[in-house]
């Protein structure tokens, strides 16, 4: 168990590595900030002053080198923009993105599982077909235009929820929330929603897949010939064999989820992380971009992390596979 641990860990710290790398020259090779940031009217000593303070007179091998060595401290470099540790700046949007996503999630869960059971034991009913029709709608239209859609109807055409924004907050364990507020619950209800939207596609046709499956098992047979009632079956049997998968590709998905929130954010103007990577792409502000992708690229692959060390203690086979290979 230890060597599958170990290994398990060294593989996510060269994950990550790669992807600092990529993400350091994909990001500092590209555009000149200094564009943007000095006023036209600037002489060409303040350009160069401000070239050397912002430290891009160095090659980029050595900017990297410094990137890596300040990384290794927790120090993902100072906004151009904002003047302050990019890190912090980050962690401060941070619960907003992270509130969308575990609600979003929720919705997508709660609603994902019921219709796609329902699609399940009646696949060739007008309901069934519905759902999946449906599903196949979540993941194929785009999803700024989903969200646009939804604007257009609940909040300019009838008027119960607001188009943008997070409203009003209040501290829970020291972090800001808008779901315990009316008002913030309101404003939360279209973004998560709209960010819910694929997921509970997902959700759906999973849920469908393995109710057929989990159906024609025997004992879902015994149960029947005992005289359970089907009300007892679904909840019992099937649907606590249906979760098992379901909870793990959520697992998963809720890195992606938090990485992929820039377009609602952008689209209803909520405050969070992928909103403020709109906009310090907008002015080319790298270290809170990069600040943002490094952030990103660690929650996911500690979810991972975390999703195959549960795996290791839940079926041994896995480890053990592991070792031999």
């Amino acid at each position: 168990m230890i060597v599958y641990l170990v290994r398990r860990i060294g593989q996510s710290l060269l994950a990550i590595a790669a992807m600092a790398t990529l993400v350091f020259l994909g990001v500092y090779a590209i555009g000149n900030p200094v564009d943007v940031l000095v006023s036209p009217d600037a002489n060409q000593a303040e350009i160069e002053a401000t070239i050397a303070r912002l430290g891009l007179d160095q090659p980029l091998w050595r900017q990297f080198l410094t990137f890596a060595g300040n990384a290794l401290r927790g120090d993902l470099g100072t906004s151009f923009v904002y003047g302050r540790p990019a890190l912090d700046i980050i962690m401060e949007r941070l619960p907003a993105t992270m509130e969308l996503a575990f609600v979003a999630l929720v919705i997508s869960v709660a609603l994902g599982v019921p219709l796609g059971v329902y699609a399940g034991l009646k696949p060739d009913t007008i309901g069934g077909r519905s759902v999946m029709a449906g599903s196949i709608l979540g993941f194929s239209l785009p999803n700024f235009w989903q969200g646009m859609i939804l604007i257009l109807i609940f909040a300019v055409f009838l008027g119960w929820l607001p188009a943008g924004g997070r409203g009003q907050t209040v501290e829970l364990f020291g972090l800001r929330v808008s779901f315990l507020t009316t008002n913030g619950l309101t404003h939360l209800i279209l973004p998560a929603f709209n960010l819910a939207l694929f997921k509970m596609a997902l959700v759906i046709r999973l849920a469908r897949a393995n109710t057929r499956e989990v159906c024609l098992q025997d004992y879902i047979k015994f149960a029947r010939a005992k005289g359970l009632s089907p009300r007892r079956i679904v909840l019992v049997h099937v649907l606590k064999n249906i979760m098992i998968p379901v909870v793990t590709i959520l697992g998963l998905e809720l890195g992606s989820m938090i990485a992929f929130a820039v377009v609602t954010e952008t689209v209803f103007a909520w405050p969070g992380m992928g909103k403020l990577l709109i906009d310090s792409i907008n002015l080319l502000d790298r270290p809170v971009i990069v600040a943002y992708l490094m952030l990103t690229v660690v929650i996911i692959i500690t979810i991972n992390l975390v999703v195959d060390i549960l795996y290791s203690f839940l079926d041994p086979r896995v480890r053990l596979s592991e070792v031999k290979a």
